[in-house]
């Protein structure tokens, strides 16, 4: 094999890896391990709209189980004809079209693509700070953050989640889920912090 066929072989497969979900999707430091670059990624959004890690992790977690090409369910005509998507909901975060584009214009991260982790959790932490701004919801109150980011920040404000129970319980488990990856990742910080290297980015 030619040395270029050799390069291209390794980033088929780095690429194939990058974009697979982690094994498993409920230990944090397990995440960042496998997918070495995430962390690093995680930081920076948080390090830029103020939103702790575990916050937006559990958010793509609850979204997309961490799929890069994730999207809503079929809809179907009576019940075996497909009939299209429940919405248009799309990658990592779930975001719809209009969001992505609003997110796109506002934070001035062009050519961002919803299926790539570092714009996905960077889209998620900006979305949180716009909830905090809009909704004066507190950067570590993931349950109401949630609540913001299903009902948007105009359905949050006129509480249209009161008589969700659903969506109580799915905020719930997410809030759940942060204090859990909170206490992961106290394990593992610095362990993370110290690691570098090329493969420490893929």
């Amino acid at each position: 094999m030619t040395r270029f066929a050799l390069w291209l072989a390794l980033a088929a497969l780095l690429g194939g890896c990058a974009s697979s979900p982690p094994a498993n999707v409920d230990n944090i430091c397990e995440i960042f391990r496998e997918k070495g670059g995430w962390y690093d990624d995680a930081k920076k959004a948080s390090e830029n709209w103020g939103s702790p890690i575990p916050t937006m992790m559990a958010i793509i977690h609850q979204e997309s189980r961490f799929r890069a090409k994730a999207k809503p369910p079929r809809k179907y005509f009576l019940w075996i004809i497909p009939a299209g998507r429940l919405s248009d909901a799309y990658g990592y975060a779930q975001v719809k079209d209009a969001t992505w584009d609003w997110y796109i214009d506002k934070s001035g991260n062009r050519g961002a693509d919803r299926d790539d982790f570092d714009d996905a959790i960077d889209f998620v932490g900006w979305y949180n700070s716009q909830s905090q701004r809009l909704c004066k919801i507190n950067p570590a109150d993931t349950y109401h953050l949630y609540m913001a980011y299903h009902e948007g920040h105009g359905g949050f404000n006129r509480r249209t989640f009161a008589k969700k129970e659903w969506l109580k319980r799915v905020a719930h488990k997410v809030s759940a889920k942060s204090q859990t990856y909170t206490q992961q990742l106290a394990s593992c910080r610095e362990e993370l912090e110290s690691r570098g290297g090329f493969f420490g980015w893929f």
